[in-house]
């Protein structure tokens, strides 16, 4: 390896490194409390089901205004 490729290299080496490093995301600690545990477990799973209702919703509004722009005709590709 040449001298010059060498100190292209490590340049992008050490890039990669630290981007590599600022991306990484640790875990949150787990709760010492059961109890908050279990809080923390109900909270996320009502978030997670508003999350998916509120999807639905807006998955149902593109539907709608899709047919509505295209005359109801569904894709070719989706026709069986």
């Amino acid at each position: 390896m040449k001298i010059s490729t060498m100190w292209k290299m490590i340049p992008a080496v050490l890039v990669c490194g630290v981007v590599g490093l600022a991306s990484a995301k640790l875990p949150a600690p787990p709760p010492a409390d059961p109890a908050k545990a279990a809080e923390a477990k109900k909270k996320a799973a009502d978030a997670a089901k508003k999350n998916s209702e509120l999807l639905g919703k807006a998955q149902d509004r593109v539907a709608d205004r899709y047919k509505k722009q295209k005359g109801g005709a569904a894709p070719v590709s989706m026709k069986k």
